[in-house]
């Protein structure tokens, strides 16, 4: 039996000065987690205990579908160059180098282990579909640790992935893992969203997230109030408002204005007596592509001028310009960059008379091509929101002035027109004709279809049913483990703790006798979690000799969901039961406490 008395439960009644979510605030106040540095924790008792339950859930249910592994956190340098992607996590992957001076990293993710794998052993279609899954340690080397463990830099995670034959063998392959992690995720207890995603530095065709709605979350996540639809901001679109074009003035050709200091969108539709929605907004950006070296060559920066051109109001999407541009870093262009491009200072810039345009390469930039190319030239990308529409004004590229009648496709020619803004509140939703609301969440799973990126530049192979080698198709599919504790305590709690579902908390139900000095109260109590223990209970006797009031509040804490009042309603044969997420409480006779339970917490099905 566990006694409280014996345990190491270091609560705290103040929560640590720089926590500033709640699960943060009370993952160290109930003594859960320390820190030891930042974004890296040690996990104690309670702490592991929920995080053992929440994995024994997840293996359970990865095992309805694939194979437990267990893969090596250090990794050569030779599988992530493989896949391109050594110098693409940049900064963020943790490197170092072994005695004899050969380069090493933490793991981030496996795709690279896995696809090395698979590309040893795996020979014949007759050995797909294959899932392999396992649950590990990653490391990331996060630049802003913060709120507790929802951004650290060592973190455990499932992370699944599968090989199949063909694409429609994938479509199966992602199917079981989404109704996986669904039954996961119902199975924590917690209340989620699974919406469109990103696929960010992963690659590949399709993904979803899965989100908890929180104002800790860092995501935005947009969805309807009238359908099913949902995304994440990075990903989401909606229908694209009706505007009335300017009247042309003149002989509607491009005419310059005057704007004598009005630099900014606002200030110029002001002086103009327009609206934003009639402007054209111009975002000077430089894409640097680091090209590795080979022991010949230095490694290299390629630089790519980039301009983009999205409407006044509007907002641009750097996710999804990065995946109109082959995943690109961008930055902002310097001064003397801008004036080599423009030939103007910043505040006046716009499309008329830019030179040497980049044209799109292997089909339209944006559009299902992550890995888009250009020719060589500045990049000049179109908002779709901006496409058709006639008699915009823009900057003229010329100090203080402006250029009215701009037509897009008449009096400039974009590299490509793709989507490239933010979706905002009250926008209307793309499949009906209701509004879009943003709301802050958590992601605790994401999956992907992540194509042949990682099997043909790796150089998988198998044989197909005619005898013809072929590349196996992809997916990946990642759940962060500590982030469903994070997030049950960001749904579940009030300013005296957090409570978790009995299948998560540490403990099902604390017994809490009210005076341990009273022998007759600490047998009853001892007795109670005798007999729930041998029914299958996780129980906690909370035995010291502290007052009643100290007990509560420490039950409230640490997020325990039942706790058993044993007072002085004992003389009458009956215990106080209470609920902590509801703080609800009844009496219930001594003798019926073990069936009171399995009726709450064991219902026959």
């Amino acid at each position: 039996m566990h006694r409280w008395s014996q345990l190491f439960i270091p609560t705290l009644r103040e929560a640590p000065a720089d926590a500033e979510v709640a699960s943060h605030k009370f993952l160290v106040r109930a003594g859960y987690i320390r820190q030891l540095a930042a974004g890296i924790y040690s996990y104690l008792f309670f702490g592991q205990r929920s995080l053992n339950k929440v994995i024994g859930i997840v293996r359970q249910e990865m095992d309805t579908i694939g194979q437990e592994f267990f893969l090596p956190a250090l990794n050569p340098r030779e599988v992530w160059e493989a896949s391109g992607r050594w110098s693409v996590m940049g900064d963020n992957m943790f490197r170092l180098k072994d005695r004899k001076g050969a380069d090493l990293c933490l793991g981030m993710t496996h795709e690279e282990v896995m696809t090395e794998i698979a590309r040893k052993e795996l020979r014949s279609y007759k050995q797909l579909p294959q899932i392999w899954y396992q649950i590990q340690t990653k490391f990331r080397d996060e630049p802003r640790p913060k709120s507790g463990l929802l951004r650290v830099r060592q973190f455990t995670m499932k992370d699944a992935y599968s090989f199949d034959i063909d694409a429609d063998g994938l479509d199966v392959s992602y199917k079981k893992h989404y109704e996986v992690y669904c039954r996961i995720f119902d199975r924590c207890g917690l209340k989620y969203s699974v919406v469109e995603a990103h696929s960010g530095a992963m690659g590949g065709s399709q993904s979803h997230e899965f989100m908890v709605k929180t104002n800790a979350g860092e995501d935005l996540i947009a969805s309807c109030n009238k359908c099913t639809y949902a995304a994440n901001l990075e990903k989401a679109v909606s229908k694209i408002d009706h505007v009335e074009d300017l009247a042309p003035e003149g002989d509607g050709k491009p005419l310059e204005v005057h704007t004598p200091g009005q630099k900014t969108i606002e200030e110029v539709a002001r002086f103009l007596g327009v609206s934003p929605k009639n402007k054209i907004k111009t975002l000077a950006l430089m894409g640097e592509e680091k090209i590795v070296g080979d022991g010949k060559n230095a490694p290299k920066t390629k630089l790519t001028e980039i301009v983009v051109f999205v409407r006044g109001d509007h907002q641009m999407n750097e996710a999804k310009l990065g995946s109109a541009i082959g995943g690109m870093e961008v930055r902002p262009m310097t001064a003397e960059e801008i004036e080599k491009v423009f030939h103007s200072p910043a505040g006046f810039l716009g499309p008329i008379g830019l030179t040497n345009i980049a044209k799109a390469l292997d089909g339209k930039a944006g559009e299902k091509k992550p890995n888009a190319k250009f020719s060589d030239g500045v990049v000049l990308l179109v908002d779709k929101a901006l496409e058709g529409r006639k008699n915009l004004i823009a900057g003229a590229n010329k100090e203080d002035y402006h250029v009215k009648n701009i037509t897009l496709g008449h009096d400039f020619e974009p590299t490509a027109y793709t989507d490239l803004r933010n979706v905002e509140a009250g926008d209307t939703c793309p499949n009906c004709d209701g509004k879009l609301s943003l709301d802050q969440a958590v992601e605790i799973g994401h999956i992907f279809k992540l194509g042949y990126r990682y099997s043909e530049s790796m150089g998988a192979r198998v044989l197909d049913k005619n005898g013809k080698e072929v590349t196996p198709i992809m997916g990946s599919y990642g759940i962060g483990i500590e982030r469903i504790l994070t997030a049950l305590i960001e749904q579940s709690n009030d300013d005296n703790g957090f409570w978790l579902p009995p299948q998560i908390a540490p403990f099902e139900v604390i017994v809490t006798p009210t005076n341990v000095a009273d022998e007759k109260l600490l047998s009853v109590a001892n007795d109670l979690a005798s007999k729930l223990e041998a029914a299958g209970f996780d129980v906690l006797l909370d035995d010291r000799d502290e007052r009643p009031g100290v007990k509560f509040k420490d039950a409230d804490l640490v997020g325990i969901p039942f706790r058993i009042n044993v007072g002085k309603k004992v003389t009458e044969d009956r215990v106080e039961v209470v609920q902590r997420s509801t703080r609800t409480s009844e009496d219930v006779m001594i003798g019926e406490v073990v069936r009171h339970f399995e009726n709450l917490l064991r219902p026959a099905h």
